[in-house]
């Protein structure tokens, strides 16, 4: 299963004997932080967890799967997610 935003606060409400509400607040500020500077055109990163880039898709030729027809896909913004090598390391089962 899958850690989401509601997990993450009760975790931090444990580990940092804080209230739930502080907690949340904590949380949304942090992701509100990481949307504006994406947002911005800025990378994040957070060291021993990895960086959010930004990157830029070109226009391109594409197809609708329900009717074969072709058509043009618009330009857009990706956000892709490289992590550190102290976060690869421990995903393989080394704790270092």
């Amino acid at each position: 299963m899958a850690l989401n935003k509601t997990g993450v606060i009760e975790k931090l409400t444990e580990q940092m004997k804080i209230d739930k509400e502080t907690a949340a607040k904590s949380v949304e500020i942090i992701i509100e932080s990481i949307k504006s500077s994406l947002s911005d055109g800025e990378d994040v990163m957070i060291t021993g967890f990895g960086k959010f880039c930004l990157n830029e898709k070109n226009e391109r030729k594409g197809r609708n799967p329900a009717t074969g027809k072709d058509l043009q896909l618009p330009a857009r913004k990706r956000i892709d997610f490289k992590c550190s090598q102290k976060l690869r390391a421990r995903m393989n089962g080394n704790k270092g």
